[in-house]
């Protein structure tokens, strides 16, 4: 049996669904109180899909900043084998108290309770390829602390949590580390629970009108944003996990060929039907108008936390991946494959925010 957290969210919710289609798996899923409704509504979406699959889902009411997870005693902890951990607040604009009360001390919590079950194997954690922060040039799978400043506190309480996920395992916890990209939505029906990224850029196209201004920032040929769409990563996560060689290691799940910023802008106002119409600004003086101009962030659409997205100097390597993949058949599609597909889901769901699920 596996506990998963972050459940109903997004990727726990995709990966879940994925791993029962081996009969053999069954899983307790940590969910707060205030999404137990979600929680079994998804549920019973997943055994609809794969009948019988509901039965083999447990849930366990906790929080991963309450002591223990807040499921000491659960009758069903003997029997975890597995943790699989996605439970973080994935925001660029987080403020720093809670995204360390989540993302560090909630991982703290979830490695202790791994440490007590007396039946445990591994340890499945969910990163980011952004532990990376401001690392120049090719982060390997094997880097993580490299002297390196943050932009945001979302990818300095993921570093510190990878740290304590490092050093767990330098102690002898077995575990496994994911450290995905930015993650869209699926490759194939553009579904996502979460608009935010490059959807800022598509939001902002599809409100101007056919000549659409967009800020250039920097040099946009020399610089790449690294996108990859949820059914690759959970796709990815689902095969990696139940491999027992897949402890031990890193895996950046990052598309191998990411688009330049140029490139990408170009695919973003093809898809959106857009003749883009770039004005040359720096990166400071459009923070700094973001951050200052009363009422400029909510019109325009595009946090300030984003823009340093737009001239981030990492490239991620992705060979320990590629090795562990090899044979699978889950490979990352281009970009440009896809894109229009997440445009079109976009489109026909106003509703989706881009706020965290906390």
């Amino acid at each position: 049996m596996r506990l998963i957290t972050g459940f109903p969210g997004f990727l726990g919710t995709g990966f879940l669904s994925r791993i029962l289609l081996r009969p053999e798996i069954s899983a307790l899923v940590l969910v707060q109180k205030k999404f137990e409704a979600q929680a079994r509504i998804e549920i019973e979406k997943i055994n609809s899909k794969l009948p019988g699959a509901g039965d083999r889902i447990s849930i366990a009411l906790g929080d991963l900043t309450e002591p223990g997870l807040g499921i000491q005693g659960h009758p069903l902890l003997d029997q975890i084998t597995e943790v699989d951990h996605f439970a973080a607040v994935y925001d660029l604009s987080v403020e720093e108290s809670l995204a360390k009360k989540i993302n560090v001390e909630g991982t703290r919590s979830v490695i202790d309770l791994a440490k007590s079950l007396p039946s445990f194997r591994g340890l499945h954690y969910v990163s980011t390829c952004y532990v990376s922060g401001s690392s120049a040039g090719r982060f390997l799978e094997s880097d993580l602390e490299k002297g390196q400043s943050f932009h945001n506190f979302y990818e300095s309480t993921k570093y510190e949590a990878e740290v304590l996920i490092r050093n767990a395992m330098k102690d002898g916890l077995p575990a496994a580390i994911y450290r995905p990209a930015i993650v869209v939505g699926d490759s194939r029906t553009g579904e996502t629970g979460k608009f935010d990224g490059p959807y800022f850029v598509m939001q902002w196209l599809l409100r101007q009108g056919h000549r659409a201004v967009l800020p250039r920032i920097g040099n946009p040929a020399s610089h790449t944003l690294n996108i990859v769409p949820g059914d690759f990563v959970l796709d990815a996560m689902a095969h990696l996990a139940l491999k027992t060689s897949s402890i031990g290691n890193t895996f950046q799940l990052a598309d191998p060929a990411p688009l330049t910023i140029a490139e990408l802008v170009r695919t973003l106002a093809r898809d959106c039907d857009r003749e883009l119409i770039e004005i040359p600004l720096s990166k400071g003086f459009t923070k700094f108008a973001l951050d200052s101009i009363p009422g400029l962030e909510r019109f325009v659409g595009i946090p300030a936390s984003a823009i340093d997205y737009f001239v981030h100097p990492t490239s991620y390597d992705v060979s320990t991946t590629l090795r562990h993949l090899e044979g699978s058949g889950i490979a990352c599609p281009l970009f440009a494959s896809y894109s229009k597909k997440l445009v079109e889901f976009m489109k026909t769901h106003p509703g989706i925010r881009s706020k965290a699920m906390i």
